[in-house]
């Protein structure tokens, strides 16, 4: 955990130089929360959306006038948010242990609470793909005790990664051999799904198939301090990821090059702000802000275009990483 004076950046590897000419300091945007997580970018109204889930709401930073207001209470002890391609907010909920998408008018629709007729732990973190279908993770905290949300026995029995198909709404498992999965996210191409199972401490990489299906699933990186929790790519697909003293960058080949260095332990983050330059840092009581000199990967309702200007060789050195049996 880092200390008032130490320095913002640690250099560990030369990749990291041109990603460190950013900010010199993060900058403390909250604090007042018991547990931040999901942070979310809004675009279209230029603000910050995060849960604070012991205390069953959603918080609000609007980036033009600096205040912060509550935006949902109760929330359902809400947990990982992400805009699909229409820019509506999806939720995983633990309390209420769904996954949510709340419309332009601001009525709540459920996208899935059920696997097979049985209720799902705690949704955690949530990425929607390009194609519109809703990638989660179910993992038991939310259950575990009465701090995150209502304690209760799985139904499932187990910890699994979902998807929700964006035409049928049908869900199916996609990964079952996780401890706890917590975050997730695409590769800039879509083809490969990273996933933290912060239980064990490290990081897996699958393969993804046309219709959704994941192969492979070998370890992508190990954290060096606490474990990993949520995180997000940058438009070269650079890892930015929480851990327990601070913000973890990771090459696409798996190489942790550098960190920034946050007084709390990490839960998650996000790009956002108008040149989706600015890093958002949930961290334990408080929310932070970093302006970078890299920008993060596109949001769903810009990546379809995205994808059609990378070329071959710009994604394999995006997405290319370790090939390791998991």
């Amino acid at each position: 955990m880092a200390a008032a004076d130490d320095p913002t950046y640690e250099i560990l590897d030369d990749r990291f130089r041109p990603c460190a000419n950013g900010d010199v300091r993060i900058e403390k945007l909250y604090e007042g929360c018991r547990w931040a997580e999901g942070p979310v970018y809004v675009p279209a109204g230029r603000y910050l959306l995060w849960s604070d889930i012991p205390n069953d709401r959603m918080l609000r930073w609007d980036e033009l006038t600096g205040t912060v207001g509550v935006f949902r209470q109760p929330a359902g002890y809400p947990n990982g948010n992400t805009l699909d391609s229409a820019g509506r907010l999806v939720t995983c909920e633990h309390g209420n242990r769904r996954v949510t998408r709340t419309e332009h008018d601001g009525s709540v629709a459920v996208l899935a609470d059920r696997y097979q007729g049985k209720r799902f732990n705690s949704p955690n973190d949530v990425v929607v793909r390009s194609d519109g279908s809703v990638w989660f993770t179910d993992p038991s905290y939310g259950i575990d005790s009465d701090y995150e949300g209502h304690r209760a026995n799985s139904e499932i029995g187990a910890c699994h990664v979902y998807r929700v198909d964006a035409g049928s709404g049908a869900v199916r498992i996609v990964a079952d051999d996780f401890v706890r999965p917590n975050g997730l996210a695409f590769s800039l191409d879509e083809r490969r799904l990273y996933v933290s199972d912060t239980r064990v401490k490290h990081m897996r990489v699958f393969d993804v198939a046309d219709d959704g299906a994941l192969s492979g699933g070998g370890v992508f990186a190990t954290c060096t301090v606490g474990g990993f929790d949520g995180f997000r790519l940058d438009d070269a697909g650079r890892i930015w990821t929480s851990a327990g003293d601070g913000v973890h960058c990771h090459d696409p080949d798996g190489t942790l090059i550098g960190k920034i260095r946050v007084p709390e332990t990490v839960a998650n983050v996000v790009f956002g702000g108008r040149k989706r330059n600015h890093l958002f840092i949930c961290a334990t009581a408080s929310v932070y802000s970093i302006l970078l000199s890299v920008t993060g990967a596109p949001l769903p309702f810009a990546r379809s275009v995205a994808l059609r200007r990378l070329t071959p060789s710009r994604l394999g050195r995006a997405t290319a990483g370790p090939r390791q049996p998991g």
